[in-house]
């Protein structure tokens, strides 16, 4: 059997050259703040590929906690890292699959009419969707024993079409719970708890809650200057819960934000919202 271009390899000497002998480079990703630089690639036989090169020493621990979250948690809704190579300099680079979509994330002065504003603006039913499939994923995340860490709407993959919605650069989630040993953890000051500023504090599961519930408020709201809840008063209590500043105040566990929210899709009362 021939061997696959990308994920057969064991080494290459540079990556952007090898990726342009073996195929077209389609897309290119150089100014990222991770400090990796990805592609997108399209073979011969037409399969497309995201390639993900590390280019600093803060980036390959990044993406060596990246593989390391991978091997431990698969679910449809997240991109998976099925395969890494060298690159030189003690480096690496990841190779997942290409999906068809738009980050959710635009800079501010694009927030009136980037792809947010256009998810913002689809029908709640659709945005429900999106939101049971990010619970859904973190369940998966939560069973393994793994909290998450620099959660925001560049995680969010949008496919308009398809109405699906992926997960990608899940690079800093961690094993938890653990203790801060930072005086902040890495994310986005939108989605961040409290504790994720505070040397020493827990980081666990009741962490992952608040960047659901941010995550959850930012889907369901409209766009503009003062965005306005879409969902029910029920459902925008449990949210509120969720993000409450004390973590012993919110929901303890994801499956427990879950189980809330799916009571009040059918209609039943949750007392302890």
């Amino acid at each position: 059997m021939t061997p696959h271009p990308l994920l057969d390899i064991a080494e290459v000497p540079r990556t952007e050259p090898y990726l342009r002998g073996v195929g077209e480079v389609f897309r290119s990703f150089r100014e990222q703040d991770s400090g990796c630089v990805s592609y997108g690639v399209r073979l011969a036989d037409g399969e497309r590929w995201f390639v993900k090169e590390a280019t600093t020493d803060a980036a390959q621990q990044s993406l060596n906690r990246a593989w390391a979250f991978h091997r431990a948690v698969r679910h449809p809704v997240i991109v998976p890292q099925l395969h890494r190579f060298a690159t030189g300099d003690g480096r690496t680079a990841a190779v997942m699959p290409w999906h068809h979509g738009e980050l959710l994330y635009s800079p501010a002065r694009l927030r009136h009419a980037g792809p947010l504003a256009r998810f913002q603006a689809l029908p709640v039913p659709r945005v429900l969707r999106a939101v049971d499939h990010l619970l859904d994923a973190h369940l998966a995340v939560e069973a393994a024993g793994f909290v998450a860490v620099d959660l925001y709407d560049g995680a969010f993959l949008y496919d308009f079409d398809a109405g699906e919605l992926h997960l990608i650069d899940l690079d800093e989630y961690r094993p938890g719970p653990f203790v801060l040993q930072a005086d902040r953890l890495p994310g986005s000051r939108r989605f961040m708890a409290p504790e994720e500023w505070q040397r020493g504090s827990t980081i666990d599961t009741r962490t992952t809650v608040h960047a659901l519930g941010r995550a959850i408020r930012l889907l369901l709201n409209t766009a503009g200057e003062d965005p306005a809840w879409r969902g029910t008063a029920a459902r925008l209590a449990l949210v509120e819960r969720a993000t409450r500043t004390d973590p012993a105040e919110r929901f303890t566990t994801v499956a427990e934000l879950t189980a809330a929210w799916r009571r009040w899709a059918h209609g039943v009362p949750d007392s302890a919202a």
